[in-house]
């Protein structure tokens, strides 16, 4: 188990649709109780460095079968190495295409670890995945001091929020002169809350793409949280892999860990707000982990509130149990393009407007929508 809250980004590399692979580390680097970004298949260097400096991470793990593994991992260590990210770990393996020779080479270059398959057959999948670990094991946040002369800078605002989340002590004063500036600060946050499983990540993707074709000079922030296990306390921070759309330098993202079983949000969700307030962005998406039918909690940090869902929810009594129904600016009833979708959204519509006893206005009115991400 690491010492440190160790978060790792993990991917297949550009052109590689191998993910078998990938899959079966990243699961057992979670269970050792790593923080895991997981990008998927087919990434390209840019956006695997893009997303581990926005994610503050201490490595990546990249699996490569189609080839090109000498100049991608040697692109990602130069490209680290710009953005003054060099302390991130490179860790790749790719069975016997990768091979003896190249490996040195790699090494020799800078890149901590290739991974063979002598080292499978000696070490096993686990003996592995510790080995990553312990070499990745290393605190991120404490040096937080030179993070406040430029927010435009992602790296600035990553390092912050990960000093809140690790250090929240040491960082206590300036914390506080974040608060301050950003109650002053008239930027709006929307809250996306809902079921796990709903499409949320999907949906933000859309509403991503369409914000950035619309407003061709603004900023947009995004918060995700997703649960820790309790039992290991890893985490696996998916939202990434569904969102097509925050390749763009207008688009920050950062993910979080609730590193509280039970929760729906961060305890530093409030911090990470605060200091994107801060930075200046000119919206603010904050997605919950979806944990039911009581997410409520994101009311406390959001200005307007969507509470997403599916048209399966079950009999129309379990309506009653939603909170959010009763809170919500706007729900969106996704997978519009399921049978009884329609059926789904008439009923909504009515217990939106029973629980906010709008029976002087019509039912076609309430603020229920039918979305397809």
């Amino acid at each position: 188990k690491p010492k440190n809250k160790v978060r790792i980004v993990t991917a297949a590399s550009l052109f590689d649709g191998h993910d078998a692979s990938i899959n079966i580390m990243r699961r057992i680097i979670q269970s050792t109780g790593c923080e895991v970004i997981h990008l998927g298949h087919d990434r390209s260097v840019k956006e695997v460095v893009d997303c581990a400096i926005q994610e503050d991470v201490n490595a990546i793990a990249i699996t490569s079968y189609q080839g090109g593994h000498v100049e991608y991992l040697k692109y990602m260590f130069d490209l680290l190495k710009e953005y003054k990210s060099n302390h991130i770990k490179i860790f790749a393996g790719g069975g016997g295409t990768i091979l003896p020779d190249e490996i040195k080479e790699l090494h020799d270059y800078g890149i901590t670890r290739i991974y063979r398959p002598d080292d499978g057959r000696k070490m096993g999948l686990q003996g592995m995945i510790n080995d990553l670990v312990k070499k990745s094991d290393f605190s991120i946040g404490k040096d937080f001091s030179t993070c406040f002369n430029d927010l435009n800078d992602y790296k600035n605002i990553s390092r912050l929020i990960s000093a809140a989340e690790n250090f929240p002590k040491k960082c206590k004063k300036e914390l506080l002169k974040f608060h301050e500036i950003a109650k002053k600060k008239h930027i709006p946050v929307l809250g996306i809350t809902g079921t796990g499983g709903a499409g949320k990540s999907s949906l933000i993707d859309e509403f991503v793409l369409r914000f950035l074709n619309d407003f061709k000079s603004k900023k947009i922030g995004i918060i995700s949280v997703d649960p820790s296990k309790r039992k290991s306390g890893g985490a696996l921070l998916g939202d990434r892999i569904r969102m097509n759309s925050i390749n763009n330098e207008r688009v920050y993202m950062r993910s979080l860990a609730t590193r509280q079983a039970n929760l729906a949000l961060s305890a530093h969700v409030k911090d990470a707000l605060a200091i994107l307030k801060c930075a200046n962005f000119d919206l603010i998406i904050l997605e919950t982990s979806g944990i039911g039918q009581s997410d409520t909690e994101i009311l406390d940090h959001s200005d307007l509130s969507l509470y997403v869902m599916t048209p399966e929810y079950g009999a129309a009594t379990q309506l009653e149990k939603i909170d959010m129904l009763d809170f919500a600016n706007f729900i969106a009833i996704n997978k519009f393009d399921k049978r009884g979708s329609l059926d789904a959204l008439r009923d909504v519509k009515k217990q939106y407007q029973r629980n906010h006893k709008l029976f002087d206005k019509k039912t076609e009115d309430m603020p229920v929508y039918g979305t397809v991400a």
